[in-house]
């Protein structure tokens, strides 16, 4: 599908957001990275040799702006990225907590913690998108989508007459009919909730699935395919140990992205013809991932603090049971504030990064 000397390129549209992560540490500074399911996976192909780019409505705001700039420094392809009509970027915020028993825990805020308005919440491109990014697909491994819309849907189908892989990666309830649009084109489902398994899994008689993998967090993940042609009985993959505890938010994300980056670098082509040695390396690939992505705070904080060369040691130490002895750290600069949308003028401050 593509030339040697061409990265595979991969587009997808869904949640793209400015993540706003507290650490544990209340003294350090409050990151803001670009985030949500699609911005990371996008992010994570890029940085695992993709050409990658997110279809989005940013709109010029600070936060799309500082999400443009994050996904820049990568080198995320921006050409869909403010597609009409525009508006204001999700922002979510993470905080990092200790339970109880002193593992990691984290959870997400919808508003803002001063002024107390909601933030900014999704949007979904609309069919004005669908002409101008339809005439880029061709050639594109990938497609990936975690929440539904008629411009999402038409744009997956397209990608998928051109021979793409489509990914459909559920967030949570969607409306009945576009998500059975979604099984009808996905070749690969991959959630985390039981609901989807208990209704019979993605993979019937009328869905065009491939391959569905369900995450189980610590315990690993299930699969079942029907690469041969017939639906196969479920497999476990259980987890790499993590070789650090820090934080597990977007660890789901990087198994992702580690499952496309080896599974579907030939597209749709591609898929169809790996065997069961080769889907099981692409798995496990993405669960190295997810499990060195325990060891750092935010969903891609370990991209900001490891070299890409000491990244690679590392994910080959952990996928051959070696510990993770040594820790190339590169030098981490601070990002620029980011104001609620909402907070009057003299509490713009509350999101500072310094």
């Amino acid at each position: 599908m593509n030339h040697p000397e061409e990265r595979p390129r991969i587009f997808g549209t869904g949640l793209i957001a400015l993540d706003l992560v507290i650490g544990l540490d209340s003294e350090a500074p409050i990151h803001s990275w670009a985030g949500g399911t699609c911005g990371n996976v996008l992010t994570i192909m890029r940085y695992l040799g993709w050409d990658a780019y997110p279809i989005a409505r940013m709109n010029g705001d600070p936060a799309s702006e500082r999400v443009r700039a994050d996904m820049a420094k990568w080198g995320v392809k921006l050409d869909f990225a403010n597609c009409a009509p525009t508006g204001h970027t999700p922002i979510i915020i993470q905080q990092i907590k200790r339970a109880r028993d002193g593992s990691p825990t984290h959870r997400f805020l919808w508003t803002c913690p001063h002024c107390g308005k909601r933030l900014p919440s999704y949007r979904p491109v609309t069919q004005h998108a669908v002409e101008d990014v339809a005439l880029a697909l061709p050639g594109s491994a990938v497609f990936f989508m975690d929440r539904l819309s008629r411009a999402a849907l038409t744009l997956a189908a397209e990608a998928a007459q051109n021979g793409a892989v489509v990914l459909f990666e559920p967030s949570g309830k969607s409306d009945e009919k576009q998500f059975a649009e979604a099984m009808k084109i996905a070749h690969i489902v991959k959630y985390s909730d039981q609901r989807l398994s208990e209704a019979g899994g993605a993979m019937t008689a009328s869905s065009a699935t491939l391959l569905e993998i369900q995450t189980l967090g610590s315990q690993g993940l299930r699969y079942r395919h029907r690469l041969d042609g017939q639906i196969s009985d479920w497999s476990i993959c259980p987890a790499f140990p993590a070789p650090s505890l820090v934080d597990t938010c977007g660890s789901g994300d990087w198994c992702t992205a580690g499952i496309l980056a080896l599974g579907a670098k030939q597209g749709l082509s591609g898929l169809k013809k790996m065997d069961a040695q080769g889907l099981s390396k692409a798995l496990r690939y993405g669960q190295a991932l997810a499990a060195w992505n325990c060891a750092f705070e935010g969903a891609r904080g370990g991209m900001y603090l490891v070299e890409p060369r000491e990244f690679q040691n590392q994910i080959n130490a952990i996928m051959n049971g070696r510990p993770v002895l040594r820790t190339v750290v590169r030098h981490e600069s601070t990002e620029p504030s980011v104001a609620c949308p909402a907070c009057p003028p003299s509490t713009e401050h509350i999101f500072s990064a310094s």
